[in-house]
C-alpha cells in the first residue's frame, strides 16, 4: 500500500495507507495530501498578496481540518481553514483581502473543491 508518486515537475512524493487499511502509515495518505495541497496553494497566494501589499509579516501558518464520513468513499463533508498571521503592523483588512482573493480568484485547489465541499475560514491575527 506504499507508493512513490512522481509529479509532472519531477519531484517524488511518498504515499501510504493507514495500518487498518493495509499500510504501514509510513507516509501521508492521499486525502491528507489533498488537504496539504489546499493549504500550500492558499499559503503561497496569500503570502504573495501580502508581499505586494508591503505588509510587515513576521510569521504565517495555515491549518486545514476536514470532516469526513465513515462510510466509503470517505469523502470530506466540510473543510475548515485557519490562517494565523503574525506581525504587529499587519493590516487585518489587508489580510482579509488577501484571503478573499485567494479563495475566489487565485487558488485552483480551492476553486476545484469549493463547489462540492463546504469550506469555512478563520483569520487569527497575532
Amino acid at each position: 500500500m506504499a507508493f512513490e508518486a512522481q509529479t509532472g515537475s519531477g519531484h517524488l512524493v511518498p504515499l501510504d495507507a493507514s495500518v487498518p487499511n493495509g499500510g504501514q502509515n509510513a507516509a501521508p495518505q492521499p486525502v491528507e495530501m489533498l488537504l496539504v495541497s489546499l493549504a500550500g496553494c492558499a499559503a503561497m497566494d496569500i503570502l504573495a498578496i501580502l508581499k505586494k501589499q508591503r505588509q510587515p509579516l513576521q510569521g504565517f501558518n495555515v491549518h486545514v481540518h476536514a470532516d469526513r464520513v465513515f462510510e466509503h468513499p470517505r469523502v470530506c463533508t466540510a473543510i475548515h481553514i485557519t490562517y494565523t498571521i503574525q506581525g504587529a503592523g499587519v493590516s487585518k483588512e489587508g489580510a482579509e483581502r488577501a484571503i478573499h482573493l485567494t479563495e475566489t480568484k487565485y487558488c485552483p485547489i480551492h476553486a476545484m473543491l469549493a463547489p462540492t465541499v463546504p469550506m469555512t475560514h478563520r483569520l487569527v491575527m497575532e
